[in-house]
C-alpha cells in the first residue's frame, strides 16, 4: 500500500479502528475529542468531502498519512506497514460511487437463490434459518455485474456481503428487526414499553444471534456502522431493556462504553464470546468444535448451558419466529 491508496481510505474508519468515535457529526463534518491527548471539548474535525482533518487546539491538520505519523509517532514507511495490515473497507470510495449514477445500478432484488451466497453463509455458520432476514441483491458497478447478500436498513439501503465484497448501496442507516410477531405476541407489537432490544454492530452478528437463539422476543437493532452511534442512541430511547452484543475490539469496547454512558441499565453480553472478536466468530468456532454435529448440518441452536447463560442475562425471553422490518 502506498500513501495515495491509504489516503483514499475513509479517515472516519481509520479513527474507528483505533477506538475513536465522533462527539457530533453531520453530512459535511465530524468532530472528535483530540485523539493525541485528553481534552474535554472536541477540537478535532474531519471534513468528510475532502477526507482531511484539522486539530484546532494545535493548529495542524492533513491527510490519513499525516494523522497516523503523529498518532504513532513514527515514519511514513512504518505508517504504510501498519495500514497494510488493517482491513479497511474503502467506505470513502464507495460513497463517491453512490453519487455517480452512471457507474452504479441495482438490477434485481430477490429472495436468496444463488448457491455461492448460500455457501458463503454456510461458511459463516449460518443456516436457512436466517434466509427470511436477508435478500439477494444483483447490481452493476461500472461494467461489472455483481451479486451479494443484502441486509436492508430503515432507509431502504442495503449492507452487502459476499466472499469477495463488502460494501453498501443507497443511503446508510441502521436496521431494525422485530422478532415478536407471531400468533402469541401480536398484541405486544406496538407496545415497546415492554420490549427488549439486542444491539449489534454488523448484520452477520445479528444473523448469528438469530441462528443461536431459541426464544428472544424483542427487537434487533443493527448499527451497520459505528459512525451511526448517535442515530442508534436515538432508537434505543424507545426500549426499557437494552442488551449489547458488540465486538470485543477497541472500537466495539468504546461504542459499548458510550451506550452504557447514555443508558446505564444496558446489559453487556460480550462475555458470552469473550475469547472471540465477535458473535459470528464465536458461532463458527462452536460449529467447528462440535464433534456431535450430524453430517451436513451447518449450525445448531444454543445448548442448554448456553441458553441458561443467555437467560441469566436476558430476563425477558419468549417464543418467537416472526419477522418484520420496521420503518
Amino acid at each position: 500500500m502506498n500513501c495515495k491508496q491509504f489516503n483514499s481510505k475513509s479517515l472516519e474508519e481509520v479513527l474507528l479502528s483505533l477506538g475513536h468515535l465522533p462527539t457530533k457529526q453531520n453530512e459535511k463534518e465530524a468532530w472528535y475529542l483530540n485523539p493525541f491527548t485528553s481534552e474535554s471539548q472536541a477540537s478535532f474535525r474531519i471534513n468528510k468531502s475532502l477526507n482531511k482533518w484539522y486539530l484546532f487546539s494545535e493548529g495542524i491538520g492533513g491527510n490519513n498519512t499525516d494523522f497516523m505519523k503523529k498518532y504513532l509517532n513514527t515514519s511514513v514507511n512504518e505508517v504504510l506497514d501498519w495500514a497494510q495490515k488493517q482491513n479497511f473497507s474503502s467506505f470513502h470510495q464507495q460513497r463517491q460511487i453512490k453519487k455517480s449514477e452512471p457507474n452504479y445500478r441495482i438490477d434485481e432484488i430477490l429472495d436468496l437463490q444463488n448457491p455461492n451466497l448460500k455457501k458463503y453463509l454456510q461458511g459463516r455458520g449460518l443456516s436457512p434459518k436466517v434466509y427470511n432476514y436477508i435478500r439477494e441483491v444483483r447490481f452493476t458497478i461500472g461494467n461489472k455485474k455483481l451479486y451479494a447478500i443484502g441486509f436492508e436498513n430503515l432507509s431502504d439501503g442495503f449492507e452487502l456481503r459476499n466472499a469477495f465484497y463488502k460494501g453498501s448501496l443507497l443511503k446508510k442507516d441502521v436496521s431494525l428487526i422485530d422478532l415478536s410477531i407471531n400468533g402469541q405476541n401480536k398484541s405486544n407489537i406496538q407496545d415497546r414499553d415492554f420490549k427488549g432490544v439486542a444491539v449489534f454492530e454488523g448484520f452477520m452478528d445479528a444473523l448469528s444471534f438469530i441462528e443461536l437463539q431459541k426464544s428472544f422476543a424483542g427487537d434487533i437493532l443493527v448499527m451497520n456502522s459505528i459512525a451511526l452511534l448517535n442515530k442508534s442512541l436515538e432508537h434505543l430511547k424507545n426500549y426499557p431493556d437494552i442488551n449489547l452484543f458488540l465486538d470485543n475490539d477497541n472500537a466495539g469496547i468504546k461504542c459499548k462504553s458510550e451506550i452504557i454512558k447514555s443508558f446505564p441499565e444496558a446489559k453487556d453480553h460480550s462475555g458470552i464470546y469473550s475469547n472471540h472478536k465477535d458473535l459470528n466468530e464465536f458461532l463458527i468456532h462452536r460449529i467447528k468444535n462440535n464433534v456431535s454435529n450430524k453430517a451436513g448440518k451447518q449450525s445448531e441452536q444454543l445448548q442448554d448451558s448456553d441458553e441458561l447463560k443467555l437467560r441469566n442475562q436476558e430476563p425477558e425471553i419468549k417464543n418467537s419466529n416472526g419477522f418484520k422490518r420496521k420503518r
